[in-house]
């Protein structure tokens, strides 16, 4: 199921969460005044920016953000969350933007002398130090009356860490340094368990293989990617079957077998668990002549 929560941190300055913890596609579809600067983040999943009716499409990926800017015309956020996606979303006016950022200007690509009057698009990574901030901005508990002073400095820290791309997690200095360093440790820990999907290491094994305790591991993995280890790797594996069903180039069982499950069954109970269909029914809704 899909939602959508607006924060007003302040005139000109709004956050957006959106979350996608279903199994269906959450569209939506909001107005965005012309001269906003625009900043999305790719917590987990997939997401889609549509454009111009339709003509034009841009993804954001898990671990990665856009960044839009168009002063010569207004970018309505039209975008779409795949299932179990997670995005953070700030819109900043230009005015308020030059305000927090005069004096480092010709530092920032589009707000130079020659670019100010331009359209501006950028892709970027989310840097560890960027992610904890992003998955604090989903921690849930927070009282009422402190919430939007707590966004606000979240807001500010995201889009300092956004610009500071000089940032070098072995400097001393680094205020972040050891929550860096275990979230680059916990990341390692999601692509080992995604290269081992159909035989994953025991949750101590994969613990000792990237360097942290189980209970570190454990917690950290919940709080950037929102499921346990084996919730996480279980979304993927369903997803995994499901893309190599919809490309009709292998059967039930060898699905099955492709992603861990030594018995149909097994796969067949997975599977609809997950989706709440059998992958036979599947593969007849998108093929009738299966």
């Amino acid at each position: 199921m899909g939602s959508q929560e607006e924060i007003k941190i302040e005139k000109d300055f709004t956050l957006i969460r959106f979350q996608n913890d279903g199994n269906e596609t959450y569209h939506v579809n909001r107005q965005v005044n012309q001269g906003l600067i625009q900043f999305h983040f790719g917590i987990k999943g997939k997401a889609k920016f549509i454009f111009n009716e339709g003509s034009y499409a841009l993804d954001l990926k898990e671990e990665k953000s856009l960044l839009f800017y168009n002063p010569q015309k207004e970018l309505p956020l039209n975008l779409e969350l795949a299932p179990h996606t997670w995005v953070i979303s700030v819109i900043v006016s230009i005015q308020k933007f030059h305000s927090l950022f005069s004096n480092e200007a010709e530092h920032i690509p589009f707000l130079s002398q020659e670019n100010k009057d331009r359209k501006y698009y950028k892709e970027s990574d989310i840097s560890p130090s960027m992610a904890i901030v992003l998955s604090q901005m989903f921690s849930y508990g927070l009282n009422p009356n402190i919430k939007n002073l707590y966004y606000k400095g979240k807001g500010y820290e995201l889009l300092s860490l956004f610009f500071n791309r000089s940032e070098d997690p072995n400097a001393e200095q680094c205020p972040f340094l050891i929550d860096e360093e275990n979230v680059m440790k916990i990341k390692k820990a999601k692509e080992v368990i995604i290269a081992n999907l159909s035989e994953p290491p025991s949750l101590e094994d994969l613990a000792e293989q990237v360097g942290l305790s189980m209970k570190r591991l454990k917690m950290g993995f919940k709080q950037i990617y929102g499921d346990t280890v084996y919730g996480f790797l279980f979304d993927y594996k369903m997803d995994y079957a499901r893309q190599l069903l919809d490309s009709g180039s292998y059967n039930v069982n060898e699905v099955g077998l492709k992603i861990g499950y030594s018995t149909g069954s097994h796969f067949i109970a997975a599977f609809k668990k997950k989706f709440a269909t059998t992958p036979k029914k599947y593969l007849m809704s998108i093929n009738p002549n299966t």
